[in-house]
């Protein structure tokens, strides 16, 4: 997959191309995205075009934290198939652009783009003026062609970035991955850290996740950390470590089931599966060491293992 990012000089050809924020590549973007990966075999590439930071960003004080982080995207479609990822840097001229030149200029010139995949309500342009039936009016002008879908749903809730992002923040992990129609997962390189947990006989391994990243609440939750393609059960907690050290950023500590190997530097993906317990504050080491018992006990049983 070829990655485009903070450069607006590209030149592809012969698109099909599907647009949005894609925050969680979740269900819904799915079906655009399996859309323009169908189309390369009538010898379309296959293009997402996306914005490099979430547009919200730029304009509040509150940054608004991603589901999956940039690299965290980039991963998932560099398995997918897809030919071109482009994030395209977002600032107050991206935000200004009219929507008939975001066409021309974009889509047509910069693009070429053939076949055009898109949500229903999808927005865009100076104002959020431009929308699908804008890029309809202009098919037989520029010679493309859109699809369109609608929003997807799981059970009774119309699938959308906002309602996981606030089922994540509410630890509701089985619902988010419902939702996502994937598992929600961490990447990171694994910390040289202060190896507290061998001295108690459960070795971790520590992740300290972006500050952009959107994480769960703090607590304990059952996990599996992918190693190389290889998918291992295990314990996480996500938290500052109130007992050992009281951590000023939120860190990402995994305890892998019968695993010995070291890990340091390697990268890893750490999928959450489900919240067992919140962070707690022990008196003492020896407190902490006979709730990680029972917490290991827990998820023994809960992989079955």
């Amino acid at each position: 997959m070829k990655y485009i990012s903070e450069n607006i000089d590209f030149n592809i050809k012969n698109s099909a191309v599907t647009l949005g924020k894609f925050d969680g590549l979740h269900q819904g973007h799915q079906i655009l995205i399996d859309k323009v990966l169908s189309l390369k075999e009538e010898g379309y590439t296959s293009v997402m075009f996306t914005f490099l930071y979430h547009p919200y960003n730029l304009f509040s004080d509150n940054e608004i934290k991603l589901i999956f982080t940039e690299d965290e995207k980039k991963h998932i479609l560099s398995q997918s198939g897809l030919d071109v990822l482009i994030s395209y840097p977002f600032s107050h001229d991206t935000k200004n652009i009219e929507p008939e030149d975001f066409i021309k200029n974009i889509l047509v010139e910069k693009l070429d783009a053939k076949l055009i995949v898109v949500g229903n309500d999808f927005r865009f342009g100076r104002n959020r003026r431009g929308d699908i039936n804008m890029l309809k009016a202009m098919e037989d002008i520029y010679g493309f062609k859109v699809i369109s879908f609608e929003k997807k749903r799981w059970e009774d809730t119309i699938i959308s970035s906002s309602v996981i992002r606030n089922e994540l923040q509410r630890g509701h992990m089985e619902r988010v991955n419902n939702l996502l129609g994937r598992t929600y997962f961490i990447r990171g390189k694994v910390l040289d850290g202060r190896k507290i947990g061998r001295t108690i006989g459960m070795p971790t391994t520590n992740l300290l996740p972006p500050s952009n990243k959107l994480l769960p609440p703090c607590g304990v939750y059952t996990s599996r950390t992918i190693i190389d393609g290889v998918s291992y059960p295990g314990m996480t907690n996500i938290g500052y470590k109130p007992t050992v050290g009281k951590e000023k950023e939120k860190g990402v500590e995994t305890y892998i089931f019968d695993f010995s190997k070291d890990l340091y530097g390697k990268e890893i993906d750490i999928e959450l599966l489900e919240y067992v317990r919140p962070e707690i504050k022990f008196d003492s080491i020896e407190e902490l060491k006979v709730k990680m018992e029972e917490d290991l006990t827990f998820g023994r049983k809960f992989f079955n293992i």
